[in-house]
């Protein structure tokens, strides 16, 4: 007997989903119990409450059985976590909405560190830093472009130097 697998993929907000849409109709043509699916996906993103997470549901169509694989928020949205905003700036170029420390954009850095191309924390922290400038998040009480260039310059070394995703 052959596998039939059907991947959806949705955001969703971390132990909040419903089976409505965007979740429901995809699911309903799969035959899978759509309220199982819902109650699986609420407990494994429980702990991304309040924050958006993507989420994809394989579904064995044949079996009827699903999986969930959880993906890690945006880093927006880590981001807003830290300073307690509910969205980035409206204007983040002439209006900031909060202030990172170096430490909190290394553990942004650290949960990101699947998604992000970066192989250094330095190289992350630069990623993390241009996020920050386009919601509006100053670092270290510093424009996140000026931080940027500190970055570059070398003067954040001695706090970036260490690994991004354990040992090497």
């Amino acid at each position: 007997m052959s596998e039939q697998k059907t991947r959806v993929s949705a955001m969703v907000e971390g132990g909040k989903a419903s089976g409505g849409p965007p979740i429901g109709p995809a699911l309903g043509p799969t035959g899978v119990n759509v309220f199982q699916v819902v109650q699986k996906i609420n407990e494994v993103t429980q702990p991304f409450a309040g924050l958006k997470v993507p989420v994809t549901i394989i579904v064995d169509t044949i079996k009827k059985t699903f999986e969930i694989e959880v993906g890690i928020p945006p880093t927006s949205a880590l981001i807003l976590k830290e300073i307690g905003a509910p969205k980035g700036s409206a204007t983040p170029k002439t209006q900031t909405i909060g202030n990172i420390t170096i430490d909190q954009l290394k553990s942004i850095a650290k949960a990101k560190a699947g998604d992000l191309t970066a192989l250094t924390m330095k190289s992350a922290a630069l990623i993390i830093a241009g996020t920050c400038v386009s919601v509006g998040v100053t670092i270290e009480g510093k424009p996140a472009k000026e931080f940027q260039q500190e970055i570059k310059e070398g003067k954040w070394d001695q706090q970036l130097n260490e690994p991004l995703r354990g040992k090497k």
